[in-house]
């Protein structure tokens, strides 16, 4: 019997989006399997590593050959202005040559009679040499010329010297034939990826900002549950007295401020602990525990209903306030709500709820103080807590559903811009959206996996 751990570090957003923003991350180009080795209990385990960010961008090894064809094309060029300078020179030389030749013919007439030598043949020798004067820099410039073709025929030669080991050691496929190779397999990891619905959560880096624009709070977020073609973006500014929902096709067009379609909700939100999930928006109605879902196809509200005894208007909100009592999360398992309530000392809550009714499925009490929580994520069913929204807070606490048991954790991350007023998962995508003072972040986030094979029992 056998079963394979594996960590993936999947911040596959971009990959799967087809997008690539100029924005600073440092990447590590390329999938990249680390250690294989087996544990005490004879399972094998390897760590697999996803690229981080700028799929977009060719291998290393295709650049620096694109580079250096570039760099032997340029000095081709030069070579060629050279080559027509010194034909110029040529002529003058040729010329010069003639005239020489000539000289040497009057001396041997002066050598053979030197009584004829008078002043007309002087005068005619010194205009000779007047005319070859000025070729004289002509020529320091031909040996200058020369010695320059010579230095850039070496360093061509040393050029075709390192674009032969490069083509050695890409093979005998061309670009587009190696490209396709890499999509091949990009699609079967994601095929596998696709098959670790679940994982533990090992590690968060980031943040990759991907837009900078709005107030210090607000929620974007993308469905989680849509097609792969599907990428449309929903941005929600500010945390109160607001109810304009914009629309993007992309993230392209979101960088990019092209709006597709605007929508007008009947009623104001409370916080930003806002989800798109299966095509609608669930969002905390304004000074009420009510719960609205708003079909973004009918541009309807499909339905309402209180979250009953969860506390709003800044009763039990997160560490930043904001009316952030009531948040509304999706994960690979489904819909969720996460709150506090005077039963439960002020202690969070999470109630699965159904998305198409709103009523609760399931319901457990944790002992976390929601006024002592920055923000809250859900994945695979493991409620994450944060311990601030400033700088310096990190993942401490997790609440497994599965099991109705927590433990205390130690996952830093990087508030870059010093205050966290949104910070949910996005199944689809493997990554945490982020809304960091005034700028859409996106987190990588590294799982934990075990995949158990048919011979498992």
């Amino acid at each position: 019997m056998w079963s394979l751990s594996v960590v993936l570090n999947p911040l596959l957003f971009l990959l799967l989006f087809g997008y690539c923003p100029s924005v600073t991350i440092r990447p590590k180009e390329g999938w990249q399997v680390y250690s294989s080795a087996q544990d005490a209990d004879g399972r094998c385990i390897c760590t697999v590593v996803a690229p981080e960010q700028n799929l977009c961008s060719r291998d290393a090894k295709g650049r620096q050959l694109r580079q250096l064809l570039e760099k032997v094309q340029n000095m081709s060029q030069s070579i060629e202005v050279l080559n027509l300078r010194t034909q110029r020179d040529f002529q003058y030389i040729m010329r010069m040559e003639s005239q020489i030749k000539g000289l040497r013919s009057k001396f041997r007439q002066i050598e053979s009679d030197r009584k004829t030598l008078v002043n007309k043949n002087f005068q005619e020798l010194k205009g000779k040499m007047e005319t070859l004067q000025p070729l004289i820099p002509v020529l320091e410039q031909y040996r200058t010329d020369a010695k320059l073709i010579s230095q850039f025929k070496e360093e061509i030669r040393n050029l075709s010297g390192v674009l032969m080991g490069i083509q050695e050691e890409m093979g005998a496929y061309d670009y587009e034939e190696l490209q396709q190779r890499v999509l091949n397999l990009e699609n079967r990891l994601r095929s596998c990826m696709s098959k670790l619905t679940c994982g533990k959560l090992m590690k968060i880096t980031g943040p990759l900002t991907v837009k900078t624009s709005g107030t210090r709070f607000g929620a974007w977020m993308t469905d989680p549950q849509a097609s792969p073609k599907n990428n449309r973006v929903w941005y929600m500014d500010s945390y109160t007295n607001n109810k304009i929902v914009k629309e993007y096709k992309s993230i392209a067009d979101f960088v990019a401020g092209v709006e597709s379609r605007t929508y007008n909700l009947p009623f104001k939100w409370a916080g930003t602990n806002h989800v798109v999930y299966n095509g609608s928006l669930y969002y905390n109605k304004m000074q009420s525990n009510i719960i609205v879902r708003y079909s973004f196809e009918t541009g309807r509200v499909v339905t309402q209903r209180a979250l009953e005894s969860a506390g709003f208007h800044n009763v039990y909100p997160y560490t930043w306030g904001g009316f952030s009592d009531i948040d509304l999360m999706a994960d690979e398992l489904g819909l969720w709500a996460v709150y506090a309530t005077n039963q439960n000392a002020g202690n969070i809550v999470i109630s699965q709820l159904n998305p198409n009714t709103l009523q609760i499925i399931n319901t457990w009490n944790t002992e976390y103080s929601k006024r002592n929580a920055g923000e809250s994520f859900m994945i695979c069913g493991t409620l994450y807590i944060t311990n601030s929204h400033l700088t310096g807070a990190k993942v401490y606490y997790a609440y497994s559903t599965k099991t109705s048991t927590y433990e205390y954790t130690d996952i830093p991350f990087h508030n870059q811009y010093f205050h966290m007023s949104m910070l949910d998962y996005n199944a689809r995508d493997r990554a945490l959206y982020g809304w960091n003072n005034g700028h859409q972040v996106l987190f990588n986030v590294t799982l934990f996996h075990i995949i158990k094979t048919e011979d498992d029992s």
